[in-house]
C-alpha cells in the first residue's frame, strides 16, 4: 500500500513539474514582446515609411504640453513628408493670418539613419513652401519617438510620440 501511494505521489509530482516547466514566465513573455516590438520598429525604419503621432510637445523655453487628441501627425515616406503639428513658441518670420502650426508637404533630402544600441537616429531636411525644416527623429526599439523640428522662421520644438505603420488613406 505504501509503495502504491509513493508511486502515485511521485507520478503526480512529475506531471505537475512538467506542466509548470512548459509555461513561460512573465519575464520570458515580456522579452518576447519587446523583441517583437523591436522587429516591427526596425521594419518601419528600414522601409522609411511610417506615421509619427504626437502625444506631447516641449517648446523651447516652455513647459511640457500634453496633446489630448491623436490628430497631430507627421506622415514620413522616402518620397514625400506630410506634416500637421501644433506650434507653441517664438516665430520670427511667419505669414500674417497663418494657422500657427507646423504644416507642410515636401520631399525629404539627405535621409540618414544611424543605429545606436537601443535606438535609431533618423535625420532629414524638408523644403516646405515657405520654410526649410530639419527633422531629427530619435526612435527607440519599442516605437516611442522624439521628434525635434528646427526651421529658419521658428524656434526649435520637440515632440514625443510613437511611430506606427501608415494608415490607409481613404479617398472621398
Amino acid at each position: 500500500m505504501k509503495t502504491k501511494l509513493f508511486i502515485s505521489l511521485l507520478l503526480c509530482c512529475f506531471f505537475n513539474v512538467s506542466v509548470f516547466a512548459q509555461e513561460k514566465t512573465k519575464k520570458e513573455l515580456r522579452a518576447e514582446k519587446d523583441l517583437q516590438q523591436q522587429k516591427e520598429t526596425e521594419a518601419l525604419i528600414d522601409s522609411k515609411k511610417f506615421d509619427f503621432e504626437a502625444q506631447k510637445l516641449n517648446p523651447q523655453g516652455g513647459r511640457l504640453i500634453i496633446l489630448d487628441y491623436n490628430i497631430y501627425f507627421l506622415r514620413f515616406s522616402s518620397d514625400k513628408i506630410i506634416c500637421d503639428l501644433p506650434f507653441f513658441g517664438r516665430a520670427f518670420n511667419v505669414a500674417y493670418g497663418g494657422d500657427g502650426g507646423i504644416k507642410f508637404e515636401g520631399t525629404p533630402e539627405d535621409i540618414k539613419v544611424e543605429k545606436k544600441k537601443k535606438s535609431y537616429i533618423l535625420r532629414t531636411t524638408v523644403r516646405g513652401k515657405d520654410d526649410v525644416y530639419n527633422l531629427l527623429f530619435t526612435i527607440f526599439n519599442n516605437g516611442s519617438t522624439t521628434l525635434s523640428v528646427n526651421s529658419n522662421n521658428r524656434a526649435s520644438i520637440s515632440y514625443d510620440g510613437v511611430i506606427r505603420a501608415p494608415k490607409a488613406v481613404e479617398n472621398k
